[in-house]
């Protein structure tokens, strides 16, 4: 039987290719059983794309709502009904007269807690129906507004109308619906020209692949070299390193207890905490977390 890798693969996703399609192609290239990603990118964007491979599926959930961050250039004085320049012109301003000082005050606004609206073209669902879907048909579904958060926004180049910028912030915020939040604050509309995800989870692109590079090195042999194990991306959790006793259990879904830890090995967490377990070797046998006794714990997968 083949050897199939279980991992991380960063891929630099590029234009005008869906998550999907280079999802299968990683699949393809590794001849893998099962590829996943961890938050899928539009069409027209580029960047990080988190591809989990095989049984990294299974921890999909721990990165799906990681911290990201992007490269952005926001078009002034067109709106689109896409809020990105995919979509149908819906306004234009021909004259854009707004000031420096203007601007920096619109991209301060968005910074901190703030309530979005999630645009009616995107792959949120309505009755297990893409909400894309719903709009093309002529029939948009808004959905409430949810609490996102941004840490920084800065601009890097003033250029009217277009504006070069990069933004760190909380998964599910929308960089399309900040242009079209902009460009109203300052009363000549805006949409999303160009997008590059920098950074998905604690993912860079110095850690990625392109697709180019992707079948090249599957030709050569070499790209299972560039899969990340499953105990290193999660390397922020605390950790247990099993005995051949607590990996039995494991293997067999036996209730786990703080009895089956070495004194000191586990420090006292707050119920609901994360934890690794890993054999010697630092392959993840699963991940746990601390019940409300803080003396039984929960499995949340097995690897």
């Amino acid at each position: 039987m083949q050897y199939q890798p279980s991992g991380i693969l960063i891929v630099d996703k590029p234009a005008d290719m869906t998550s999907a399609k280079v999802v299968s192609r990683v699949k393809q290239s590794l001849k893998a059983k099962k590829v996943g990603h961890a938050g899928t990118l539009d069409p027209f964007a580029t960047g990080v794309l988190v591809c989990l491979i095989n049984r990294a599926t299974r921890i999909a959930r721990f990165f799906l709502q990681g911290n990201k961050k992007y490269k952005a250039v926001l078009c002034l004085g067109i709106e689109t009904d896409t809020q990105d320049a995919t979509g149908r012109v819906i306004s234009r301003c021909d004259e854009i007269t707004v000031s420096e000082r203007s601007l920096r005050t619109a991209f301060k606004m968005i910074e901190g807690e703030n309530q979005q609206v999630p645009p009616v073209f995107s792959a949120l669902k309505q009755n297990g129906i893409p909400l894309y879907k719903l709009a093309r048909s002529g029939k948009p579904v808004q959905k409430p507004a949810r609490r996102i958060f941004i840490s920084s926004v800065r601009m890097l180049e003033i250029n009217l109308p277009i504006i070069r910028f990069e933004v760190s912030c909380t998964s599910g915020t929308y960089i399309r619906t900040l242009c079209a939040d902009i460009g109203r604050t300052l009363g000549c509309g805006g949409h999303l020209k160009e997008l590059r995800r920098l950074e998905s989870s604690g993912f860079t692109l110095q850690k990625a692949v392109t697709v180019t590079e992707l079948e090249k090195l599957a030709l050569s042999g070499k790209l299972s070299e560039q899969i990340i194990g499953m105990s290193k991306a999660l390397e922020d959790f605390p950790e247990i390193v099993a005995d051949h006793t607590l990996a039995k259990k494991i293997l067999h879904g036996q209730t786990i207890t703080r009895a089956d830890f070495c004194s000191g090995q586990i420090d006292r967490r707050q119920p609901g905490d994360f934890i690794k377990i890993v054999d010697k070797k630092d392959h993840l046998l699963a991940i746990i977390n601390e019940q409300r006794d803080n003396c039984v714990y929960k499995y949340c997968c097995v690897l």
